[in-house]
């Protein structure tokens, strides 16, 4: 149910911005707007100046008289805003019998039409451009620092495999100098996609340079990463009395080394190798005033042994100045851009999976919930990327979508006559076709890979 809720309060604030760029460009042009509307499909709710708030359809004598019908309808996967004279998602073509009126978008010269199409987009990039200058102003950046890697298992890691080491010390990836771990995940887990990565490092006090293949390094994991920051560690903060943890000898301040001969780094992994030995015996091997120390614990049926534990990493925070904060936003924006598009064109030429570039509505709804659960400001940075990523690809130049739009009316201002309603109907039914096909074969990988 949170994944429900999640998900339509993330699709609905990103339509809500994006119509209404398209909404209130619509009316700085001068053009009529009849429909504002949140969701496709069936009206629940809605208001206008005529009828007030009412709830189902109205009726279809109803004359709104040039009044915007503000609406909520039952599909919660988009929106739409209707404007007056304008071929549309609804496919209304009852105006083009009739003269061609002042308020009409075909009536306005194509530098407004231009304005109108694209204010979604520019809207939606100024959504993103907000949260990530809001969070470099009020929270500044937080590094990891630390530039040295650490196993949780070597076996059958591709990265061990690759040639990495523990304790290996990046001193460069692709030439990129490395001065966090975040430098690290960038270079390694998402610019070096799909191409090899060479990376120069200290090992024993001995500079040497590795060319990791490409096929040995996979996908960023949310659930397992594959190497962790070397100085990261796990404290036992404190213990419940008498639980399987103080009977089998642990104490506060243990730091927890290994678990089953498994290297532990993150809270996350205590976590889920314990949960996922419920009744069974496991080893905790923890480091205790300089001393290694190994001890046997079960833990309980629910897969807790009743500890509270401690995440300690060397970090740096970072802050910004207001101006400075914009300038940095900006950056966040065209780096994260720039990684979509180059993400859109390894899948195009085959070197990532499409459904592992792409999410449909299931995927979303569970990273909305799982940034929601970390806080706000986790919450508003997904917003942001998906944001960014809706205004990319409403600007692809696709039948149907904003860029789609805009090459016609681009066309249309270069041969000075509008197109043929029947052409422009048949660029729409075809693009609805297509985005359709796309969304099934998306929510299908989306169930395929729960």
């Amino acid at each position: 149910m949170d994944y429900v809720i999640y998900f339509i309060i993330t699709v609905a604030i990103l339509v809500f911005i994006h119509e209404f760029g398209h909404f209130i460009a619509a009316k700085l042009s001068k053009m009529q707007v009849d429909i504002f509307s949140l969701g496709f499909g069936p009206r629940i709710v809605g208001y206008n100046k005529i009828t007030g708030l009412t709830f189902g359809a109205l009726p279809k004598d109803i004359d709104l008289q040039g009044a915007t019908d503000y609406k909520i309808c039952l599909i919660p996967l988009g929106g739409y805003v209707k404007i007056a004279g304008m071929i549309d998602e609804s496919l209304d073509t009852e105006f083009v019998a009739k003269e061609v009126q002042p308020h009409e978008f075909r009536a306005k010269s194509t530098p407004a039409k231009l304005f109108v199409i694209s204010a979604g987009v520019l809207m939606n990039f100024l959504l993103a451009l907000l949260i990530f200058w809001g969070a470099n102003f009020f929270e500044g950046k937080i590094f990891i620092k630390s530039t040295s890697i650490g196993f949780s298992s070597a076996a059958s890691n591709p990265l061990y495999e690759a040639g990495l080491r523990n304790g290996d010390k990046i001193l460069e990836i692709n030439g990129a100098k490395i001065q966090y771990w975040e430098n690290i995940v960038d270079q390694l887990f998402i610019k070096s996609i799909g191409k090899d990565a060479k990376v120069k490092l200290i090992r024993n006090e001995e500079t040497i340079e590795l060319t990791l293949s490409k096929d040995k390094i996979p996908l960023m994991s949310k659930n397992e990463p594959l190497i962790f920051p070397a100085e990261a560690k796990v404290k036992i903060k404190s213990l419940l009395s008498y639980s399987p943890a103080e009977k089998a000898g642990l104490k506060p301040d243990d730091i927890i080394v290994s678990i089953n001969s498994q290297n532990i780094f993150f809270t996350s992994q205590v976590v889920s190798i314990i949960s996922s030995n419920a009744n069974k015996e496991i080893q905790i091997s923890v480091l205790r005033k300089d001393e290694l120390l190994t001890f046997s614990a079960i833990p309980n049926s629910e897969g807790k042994i009743g500890i509270e534990l401690f995440q300690s990493l060397p970090i740096e925070r970072v802050t910004f100045g207001f101006f400075e904060s914009f300038g940095l936003a900006f950056a966040d924006c065209y780096n994260y851009l720039a990684l979509t598009i180059n993400m859109l064109g390894k899948v195009f030429t085959g070197k990532i999976e499409f459904d592992k570039a792409f999410g449909g509505p299931i995927k979303i709804a569970q990273f909305a919930a799982d940034s929601a659960e970390k806080g706000i400001s986790s919450f508003l940075f997904f917003l942001a990327l998906l944001s960014l990523s809706l205004a990319l690809i409403n600007i692809l130049p696709f039948p149907a979508l904003d860029g789609g739009h805009l090459i016609i009316i681009s066309i249309e201002g270069i041969i000075k006559k509008e197109l043929p309603v029947k052409v422009k109907i048949a660029i729409q039914n075809a693009g609805f076709f297509l985005l359709l096909a796309l969304m099934a074969f998306i929510i299908y990988k989306d169930i395929v890979n729960l």
